[in-house]
């Protein structure tokens, strides 16, 4: 993973581990997610970029915060903008 849990639980200044699981799954689809939008087929290759981490971080911030009205389309916004200059033309 990109992100461990522990940095993910210290940015978004959780100190209990009753959602864990939760942050565990939304890290790995906010990976995925980011992935997708800057269209890199291989994670490998994503985290070389230096504003992956911080993309997948914010993808991960805004679901958790937002679980119970999250607009995704608004977040797919935010995430092109944040990895518009990584952004391949296509796969």
């Amino acid at each position: 993973m990109i992100i461990s849990l522990d940095e993910m639980k210290s940015y978004l200044r959780v100190d209990h581990d009753d959602d864990d699981a939760l942050l565990e799954s939304l890290i790995e689809s906010s990976t995925q997610l980011c992935m997708d939008v800057a269209r890199i087929p291989t994670e490998a290759k994503f985290k070389k970029e230096s504003c992956a981490k911080v993309a997948v971080m914010y993808a991960v911030a805004y679901q958790y915060e937002h679980r119970e009205d999250a607009d995704h389309k608004a977040l797919t916004l935010s995430i092109r903008s944040l990895l518009f200059g990584i952004r391949q033309e296509g796969f």
